[in-house]
């Protein structure tokens, strides 16, 4: 039974979010070591992708699993293992000495993280029943959640300022043993035993459906999107998704049960998280070689330079939570995505090295949308949801976030390496011999060493070429963000409109969270 305690909830809540802050903190502050793996590791771009995508390969294709197991068997000890798996994860992260074998450590982070993340929404959703204290509660976890995604790369740029990079998977280590001593201590067992029952071929047909697609996903920039396996993989992700669909409608105990999908409230909801998502880790991923590669900052400088970010997803999400309870979620989510997607337009139209003061308004503007959007669509999601399947919800909302963050990377990652290896060769870079543009083309932070290499009286010409081929393809990616945010913007005109209160002759005053207007 949840505590009725507010001293106690709010104990609880603290908990989860310090359990949350560590694994979303992972997700980016790799971003600002990349340049110093690429010349340690001699990892080229490709491996740096798989560095940041193989956490958010193994997340998102075992959140799923992870949330209905933990709905089965106890929140509480999966919360416990997961967070003790990634310290331990962590520790090796920082260890070894090979991009390989960061790869695959990074795998094992994202497994512990899958494991983590279900529980800390479902134990609010367990801990505060009552609407109004749920949606406050989601807020703040939104904007912790929010704060980690956009303060990773400053924790790493001030490690990196006066440490190797092995100090930004150290770092992490001490902040999941916090979190694992206070659940310990002070989370409570949750779970129902009886109601959410093991599903073994959904979870198996989850997690393959998923990983596959995901994978694809991340090797499409590499073979080419309409190779032939990226085709192949596609066509059996999707063939694994229609199965998927298929046993769990014939099952008396579903996993998940997929007429939810149905409901706006639901589906909506997820594509709207999934779709802001893309839009944030994305941004991050090409933002912070923006700051570092083209306008020369240091790690540090870089991450503090992001920290506005951060802070504004956090004032969005407490806010976007409390507007959704008085105006709706509708007009609150299609505020937030419209945000982003105005933010987005207006990177697309800057000059590359405009003041930082205008780099602030469209990283506030789009922080803002950003909480707006996926605290409310969250809090949506779980609402859906009988307290027996809250692992499931949250690792539904989990999944669409991985997913969108994956995608985010992999296509505006793509998107971006294409045009900017494209326009390469017709700069001013053609003109030294082929194996110095072709090492241009495969990595940013190469073109840049080989331009600061060359003579001085072509030096900043070369320089010059780098950095109009970066924001060509950087301007583009972020023309396609925006217009992926208004196209999320008309999905989220299904969302539930302003909830109508109860009649005050009834015994409570709670509103119904699924009974809206119009």
């Amino acid at each position: 039974m949840p505590s009725r305690s507010p001293s106690r909830q709010n104990v609880v809540l603290g908990t989860v979010c310090l359990a949350a802050l560590a694994i979303t903190l992972d997700t980016t502050i790799v971003n600002v070591a990349l340049p110093d793996l690429s010349r340690e590791l001699d990892a080229d771009t490709h491996d740096l992708q798989w560095i940041v995508d193989a956490y958010n390969l193994a997340f998102a294709s075992l959140v799923l699993t992870a949330g209905s197991l933990g709905d089965r068997f106890g929140r509480r000890p999966a919360l416990l293992a997961g967070l003790a798996g990634f310290a331990l994860s962590s520790l090796a992260g920082g260890l070894v000495e090979s991009a390989s074998a960061l790869i695959l450590v990074r795998f094992l982070m994202g497994a512990s993280a899958a494991v983590i993340f279900p529980t800390t929404l479902s134990i609010i959703t367990n801990t505060f029943p009552e609407r109004r204290r749920r949606a406050r509660a989601i807020g703040i976890w939104g904007a912790v959640t929010g704060l980690g995604v956009a303060v990773g790369p400053v924790v790493g740029g001030v490690l990196l300022a006066h440490f190797s990079w092995p100090s930004v998977f150290f770092a992490l280590v001490p902040v999941a043993v916090l979190a694992l001593a206070a659940a310990w201590f002070c989370v409570p067992e949750s779970s129902d035993p009886g109601q959410a029952r093991l599903d073994i071929p959904g979870l198996l047909l989850s997690t393959a459906a998923i990983g596959l697609l995901v994978h694809t996903i991340i090797e499409g920039p590499q073979s080419g999107w309409g190779s032939p396996a990226r085709v192949a993989g596609f066509l059996a992700s999707g063939l694994l998704i229609v199965l998927f669909v298929a046993v769990e409608r014939r099952r008396r105990a579903p996993m998940i049960d997929v007429a939810l999908f149905r409901n706006p409230a639901f589906s909506a909801a997820s594509g709207s998280v999934t779709l802001a998502f893309f839009a944030l880790f994305g941004f991050i991923f090409l933002v912070t070689q923006y700051f570092q590669l083209i306008r020369g900052y240091g790690t540090l400088s870089t991450g503090v330079r992001i920290l506005p970010v951060a802070l504004s997803i956090a004032l969005g999400s407490v806010g976007g939570a409390a507007l959704a309870v008085r105006i709706g979620t509708r007009t609150t989510v299609m505020t937030g995505l419209a945000l982003l997607a105005a933010s987005f337009g207006w990177i697309a139209l800057s000059p590359a090295l405009m003041p930082y003061g205008a780099v602030v308004g469209q990283m506030v503007l789009m922080g803002l949308g950003l909480g707006a959007t996926t605290a409310p669509a969250t809090e949506s999601i779980l609402s859906v949801l009988p307290p027996a399947k809250a692992g499931i919800g949250s690792a539904v909302n989990d999944a669409t976030r991985e997913t969108g963050g994956t995608l985010g990377v992999a296509v505006l990652g793509s998107v971006f390496t294409s045009l900017y290896a494209a326009h390469l060769p017709g700069t001013a870079f053609g003109g030294l011999p082929d194996p110095a543009v072709h090492t241009g083309q495969e990595s940013v932070a190469a073109a840049v060493s080989l331009a600061r290499g060359a003579p001085s009286f072509v030096q900043q010409q070369l320089l010059g070429a780098v950095q109009d081929s970066f924001m060509w393809g950087f301007h583009l990616a972020c023309g396609v963000a925006a217009g992926v945010c208004l196209l999320g913007v008309l999905g989220a005109t299904r969302l539930p409109g302003a909830i109508e209160r109860r009649p005050s002759s009834g015994t409570t005053g709670v509103p119904d969270p699924l009974r809206t207007h119009a």
